[in-house]
């Protein structure tokens, strides 16, 4: 974790320094997550969601640093071996991701940046029985990926892919597990409503 706050906050600094504009906003919208574990890709995908806001922060008219706080729901699903029972794994997340943009002037964005997850809870659902899970990492280190459109009006669309980087197992002896999430999110930035670069 420190070295990522190593690699993070002089980029904030630097472009925080050199800000012409910041507009915030709000967003949410849909997950696709699944767990990646080395030894066995029996888990699924499961649909979550997740909701928050960003800053948008522009250091110049064709760049832009947007640093994000959103609560995600994520995890997977998958049947157990040998009873067949249904098993589904919720990690409740506080995602903090510091993205670095690249904007045009129709609205279009790409972006991309290292990610902190704060684990606030884990449950396993077997059946009808919902338990803590103990077994996961408190935090967890991801890069997204992702294009976004603005529009005119304020209202935006984005979607990402975020690949999960440190093995979110509690048992660091155990097999190592990773989270990958699909996002597809809508948002509304508050502000200058006439310049689709903003």
């Amino acid at each position: 974790m420190k070295k990522l706050i190593i690699l993070i906050l002089p980029t904030f600094i630097l472009f925080t320094a050199n800000a012409q504009k910041t507009y915030f906003g709000i967003k949410g919208g849909l997950n696709v997550s699944s767990l990646h574990i080395n030894d066995d890709n029996a888990l699924e995908s499961k649909i979550g969601f997740h909701v928050g806001a960003l800053a948008h922060i522009h250091a110049s008219k064709t760049w832009a640093i947007q640093p994000e706080v959103f609560y995600s729901l994520e995890g997977a699903k998958g049947t157990l071996i040998g009873n067949n029972n249904k098993v589904t794994y919720n990690l409740n997340y506080i995602n903090v991701p510091v993205l670095l943009q690249r904007f045009f002037h129709n609205g279009l964005r790409v972006e991309a940046g290292p990610q902190l997850g704060f684990l606030i809870s884990a449950k396993t659902k077997t059946g009808s029985l919902t338990v803590d899970n103990k077994g996961f990492q408190s935090t967890a280190i991801s890069i997204p990926l992702g294009v976004g459109y603005l529009t005119s009006e304020g209202l935006g669309f984005d979607a990402r892919y975020v690949f999960g980087l440190s093995n979110i197992n509690e048992d660091e002896k155990g097999s190592t597990v990773q989270g990958n999430v699909f996002q597809f999110g809508i948002f509304y930035q508050f502000g200058d409503t006439k310049m689709h670069h903003r």
